[in-house]
């Protein structure tokens, strides 16, 4: 009987504004937000080298999206990878806002750039 490779898990982290996918305890990757009235700004995924070809940041950013229709708020996608991911998964387009101008100019502010 083969050993299979435990589920990763994927938890919110509030204070790094980001949510983290875990591999055997392990970070394996990330996708990074910020908060603006009700929507989260997702503007950076990323999974390490150790870890790619998995499928991991489909089930970071699936899981990350899930918690923020939980929350009760709404997606804007900067980061081309979530953007990406919802073009394929229309179940989250009832609660996606478009990336606008004044929101890339907001979330430069925040990140001060």
């Amino acid at each position: 009987m083969t050993q299979q490779a435990p589920a990763p898990d994927v938890r919110r982290v509030d204070v790094r504004h980001r949510y983290e996918i875990l591999v055997d305890g392990e970070r394996a990757g990330l996708t990074a937000y910020r908060d603006r009235d009700d929507r989260r700004v997702f503007f950076h995924t990323e999974v390490d080298d150790a870890y790619a070809g998995q499928g991991l940041a489909a089930i970071l950013v699936e899981r990350a999206l899930a918690d923020v229709r939980a929350s009760g708020l709404r997606i804007v996608p900067v980061c081309p990878y979530v953007a990406k991911f919802l073009k394929k998964h229309e179940e989250f387009a009832d609660i996606t806002d478009p990336v606008t101008p004044e929101v890339l100019q907001w979330l430069d502010a925040q990140l001060g750039r």
